[in-house]
């Protein structure tokens, strides 16, 4: 999701709670806030879903106020802070997901901040204000004895667009291949700090760790600005780029989808799709989902026949890949105040599939209000359901992903609405 940090935090401030939506859908889908967010220690404007521990617990993240925070939601709805960034040396505005890494240590990604050789990173790099972070969270090494007991934050990589490194790391979630290795992808950096974002690789070895650029994007045929990446079985990587910043040649106005195997001792790309911002959709802004039989399930977050994104499927046929277009959102995007470049209605969160193949997911500015939805396309016809659509008092412009619970009940965040307009963590049990 590539926007400006300072129009986000005005927008944010503008926001005012609608009137209140019923808490249970005609369905008979249950909507329960958890939590609403005050932008005060709790923080405020969620912009990412949120990660399910083996006991129920949820953690996330916040993007205001400063520079935002990484929190722990019990199972008694009680949000504790468990580090709250201070913008500089130690990261600023975490944009992507946190997820538990094999050691069972919180891991994630923060899009700006950090410092090399004493320069502020927005000297070098003024289009993002930074060079980004990624980090590690434990829990305090000593037995806690106060209310609020800070995690642990240790820094394993500072993002810095020269000699070909990436910077600015998106929205996708870090991913774990069965060594540790970690992967993921930079919206900026590449080409000597000129390019259009990266795939990139850390390697802990000897203390610390190393990264790799294992992809430089060009602008071109090979797209422009990618978000997170999955593996499939045989190790590959498969993506999303946005690809809309392309004012010279055109050529990846629209974005791919992409496939990254390993070349003798790099890697080389295969384009699967390319968008056409016609029924197909534009700007896929989420991480791709893979289900058992290999076959890859997005979304975009601008185009379609409503012209507010669409839902597809990318299947393996015949050496290639077959596009199909499972969903397209209706128009209704005017609930948005945070403003985007497209300004992108539809989906922006990754989906999430269950056991039975039907997937779930969250639109922006559609639904019956237009401030935003949560939905399940049923598999095999994929026909629409939905499960909730925001009014918001009870949440609106919903931009994370959602998870699963325990027993199968859905979690999530909407960036803004509620009691204070600042966002709330939410509950679906059907």
């Amino acid at each position: 999701m590539i926007r400006f940090a300072n129009t986000l935090l005005v927008a944010i401030a503008l926001l005012i709670a609608l009137p209140a939506a019923l808490s249970q859908s005609a369905q008979g889908q249950t909507y329960t806030i958890l939590h609403t967010f005050t932008n005060g220690p709790d923080g405020g404007a969620p912009m990412t879903g949120v990660t399910v521990d083996r006991g129920g617990n949820l953690y996330g993240t916040t993007t205001t106020p400063n520079s935002g925070s990484v929190f722990k939601l019990s199972t008694h709805n009680v949000l504790t802070t468990l580090y709250a960034f201070a913008g500089g040396n130690d990261g600023d505005m975490p944009d992507a997901n946190v997820v538990f890494g094999p050691n069972g240590i919180l891991y994630g990604t923060t899009e700006f901040g950090g410092e090399v050789g004493g320069l502020p990173c927005q000297a070098i790099s003024n289009e993002f204000h930074g060079c980004g972070m990624a980090f590690t969270l434990r829990p305090p090494a000593e037995i806690c004895r106060t209310a609020s007991c800070p995690w642990q934050e240790t820094i394993i990589n500072r993002f810095f667009p020269v000699l070909d490194y990436g910077a600015a790391p998106g929205d996708g979630s870090l991913v774990f291949d069965q060594q540790g290795n970690i992967y993921g992808a930079t919206i900026q950096g590449g080409r000597s700090g000129f390019g259009y974002g990266t795939v990139y690789e850390l390697t802990y070895s000897n203390g610390g760790w190393t990264e790799t650029v294992l992809y430089n994007f060009t602008d071109g045929q090979d797209g422009a600005y990618p978000n997170g990446v999955i593996f499939d079985s045989a190790g590959n990587l498969y993506g999303t780029t946005e690809g809309w910043f392309d004012a010279g040649t055109g050529e990846d106005r629209f974005g791919k989808v992409f496939q990254l195997v390993r070349s003798g001792s790099g890697w080389s790309e295969n384009v699967l799709y390319a968008f056409q911002d016609g029924a197909d959709g534009a700007a896929p802004e989420a991480d791709l989902v893979m289900d058992q039989q290999g076959n890859l399930y997005g979304t975009t977050s601008n185009g379609g026949a409503g012209g507010a994104g669409t839902v597809f499927e990318l299947s393996p046929s015949g050496g290639g890949w077959t596009f199909k277009l499972l969903y397209s959102f209706s128009s209704g995007c005017n609930g948005s105040l945070i403003s985007e470049f497209p300004p992108g209605c539809g989906s922006q969160g990754s989906l999430i599939i269950d056991s039975a193949g039907n997937l779930y997911g969250t639109a922006v500015s559609t639904g019956a209000n237009g401030l935003g939805s949560v939905f399940e396309l049923t598999y095999p016809n994929w026909t629409y359901v939905p499960l909730h659509d925001f009014a918001g008092s009870d949440g609106q412009n919903p931009y994370g992903s959602l998870a699963f619970g325990p027993n199968g009940e859905l979690y999530g965040t909407a960036s803004a609405g509620g009691q204070d307009g600042f966002g709330v963590v939410f509950q679906i049990t059907q």
